[in-house]
């Protein structure tokens, strides 16, 4: 039987939520909007710098200077920080919707092999990343 090392990586995390609360109703939770495993540092910050160059035309001119701000002088630090292994956020907001990506530093852990047992049918869904 073959023993797997875990895996050094990254976890990935696309959030949303509104800013704005009414006495009338109860402040929305966040909304989960996309998970993406990195296995090194530049895979990580680019997910997130793709994300923003694809919205950033759709964004008021302010949440647009935050994207670009991060895009021209951030992403380097987000980088720095990420190479030292500590989590990262990275967030614009758009009238009054606050849009944030998380980058934490994680451990994957492998599947384990099974040749007896029958796996779930979403397992079969699951199909390898290209690292870089």
């Amino acid at each position: 039987m073959r023993i797997c090392n875990p895996r050094r990586g990254y976890w990935c995390e696309c959030w949303t939520e509104t800013t704005t609360t009414t006495t009338e109703q109860q402040q929305p939770r966040p909304q989960l909007r996309g998970t993406f495993d990195a296995y090194s540092a530049p895979q990580a910050d680019r997910w997130v710098a793709i994300a923003l160059r694809t919205i950033t035309p759709a964004l008021d001119a302010e949440a647009a200077d935050e994207a670009w701000s991060w895009l021209d002088e951030g992403r380097i630090h987000t980088r720095i920080e990420l190479l030292r292994m500590q989590p990262c956020t990275i967030s614009v907001t758009q009238a009054d919707t606050r849009i944030a990506w998380t980058i934490r530093p994680v451990l994957f852990l492998p599947l384990a092999h099974s040749k007896a047992a029958e796996l779930p049918a979403c397992a079969y869904d699951l199909k390898p990343q290209q690292t870089d």
